[in-house]
């Protein structure tokens, strides 16, 4: 081999070798004197990203509306099995007439009659069902939104002798 060939040799693979080390840093990051990767390459997370659709939820029904409130109900007018059955039955179907008028999608004048209607006769019906002191501790329990209010505990001070 001759002097010519051998530096043409060297030039070439030393050519070759600088353009897959540009390939091997933009490929990998390499390089960096940091150790990270910025601005080399796709920057992509290890972990796998899922592909899954967000779940369709469904509304829930007059059932499941009502039995989220009950309890709260029953414990803070101190209802016996009948009136629980009673109050609950009223509380259904009043719940499922509000939902099948927003389906309907009324103009707001007439879904306000309507709403108003659809309270007048729960009201009702409650009030037929229930005696007047547990009526009338629905209406302030309905008008503080169902949220009973919690009973005071009374503290027992014991008293020091000396």
């Amino acid at each position: 081999m001759t002097f010519s060939k051998i530096k043409t040799l060297v030039f070439l693979s030393c050519l070759i070798g600088l353009i897959s080390a540009h390939d091997l840093v933009a490929q990998f990051g390499y390089g960096n004197p940091m150790g990270r990767r910025a601005g080399f390459g796709r920057q992509q997370s290890i972990i796998p990203q899922s592909q899954s659709t967000p779940e369709e939820t469904t509304p829930p029904t007059a059932d499941e509306l009502v039995d989220q409130q009950m309890p709260i109900i029953t414990e803070a007018l101190e209802l016996d099995p009948f009136e629980e059955a009673v109050v609950r039955t009223t509380l259904v179907k009043s719940v499922q007439q509000r939902i099948e008028l927003e389906i309907l999608a009324l103009d707001p004048l007439k879904m306000k009659e309507e709403v108003e209607k659809i309270k007048k006769r729960q009201d009702e019906e409650i009030k037929a069902g229930l005696p007047p002191d547990k009526f009338d501790a629905y209406l302030e329990l309905q008008e503080n939104k169902f949220k009973a209010k919690k009973k005071k505990k009374k503290k027992n001070k014991k008293k020091e002798k000396s």
